[in-house]
């Protein structure tokens, strides 16, 4: 798994997606805290945090696009599925690797708390809780970019569908309000990851978000071995 995730991560930045991806993150968090902190006067992140949600939305397909479609497209996946390293360790390693990337794009918002330091006192537990917070959120939504990139050699493709699960992931709670049977409506509104991830904007640590978060990573991590797995023996 360490070879695997050193080689994904190093890939980043061989490359310019690791540079495209920080600073589009780092140039759309900006503007959102100068306008809100500085232009607003205002000592709060949450408008900067709300507002990341979407940019990480298209974000994290971007980096999870080349995990396996990549490999598929340059005839390496049999190479891969063949090595001694098992589905899991693979699948983990590559996982791991998006991750690092989207986990060193989230540290900015501490800096952000530093700046405000200077200024007034920071509401250290909800910047440290919501920071938590989202790279839950985006872990999950890299698991499932994954899971889609599994399932095509287009980095493209891979890339358009997971903006557009992310998109439907977001506007569920849209979707839920227009819904006028309850059940339904009651059981969309317990798989909905941006309910589970406002609680961490409130300054708490919710075990049952943690939960939630690292039961939906798992499930498609799961699925992606899967996939792998079917492509193995086909």
């Amino acid at each position: 798994m360490r070879a695997i995730f050193k080689r994904e991560l190093s890939s980043y930045f061989n490359s310019a997606i690791a540079y495209i991806v920080m600073a589009v993150f780092f140039g759309f968090a900006g503007y959102f805290f100068v306008g809100t902190c500085f232009v607003g006067n205002v000592s709060s992140l949450s408008y900067t945090f709300s507002n990341i949600i979407m940019i990480i939305i298209f974000l994290t397909p971007i980096l999870s696009m080349k995990t396996f479609s990549e490999e598929k497209k340059q005839k390496t996946d049999q190479a891969l599925l063949t090595s001694p390293a098992s589905l899991f360790d693979i699948v983990m390693g590559k996982f791991l690797g998006a991750f690092a990337v989207y986990a060193i794009c989230c540290m900015i918002f501490f800096v952000y708390g530093l700046v405000i330091s200077f200024f007034t006192a920071p509401d250290w537990a909800v910047i440290i809780c919501t920071t938590i917070g989202l790279l839950f959120l985006g872990g999950a939504f890299i698991a499932i970019d994954v899971f889609i990139s599994s399932l095509t050699e287009s980095q493209v493709i891979a890339a358009i569908v997971g903006m557009a699960a992310g998109l439907v992931i977001y506007m569920l709670n849209t979707f839920i309000s227009m819904i006028q049977v309850d059940w339904i409506a009651s059981a969309l509104k317990a798989i909905s990851p941006t309910n589970y991830y406002m609680n961490f904007t409130y300054g708490m640590l919710d075990l049952t978000g943690i939960v939630f978060f690292l039961s939906v990573i798992a499930l498609f991590l799961f699925f992606t071995i899967r996939s792998l797995e079917r492509k193995r023996w086909s």
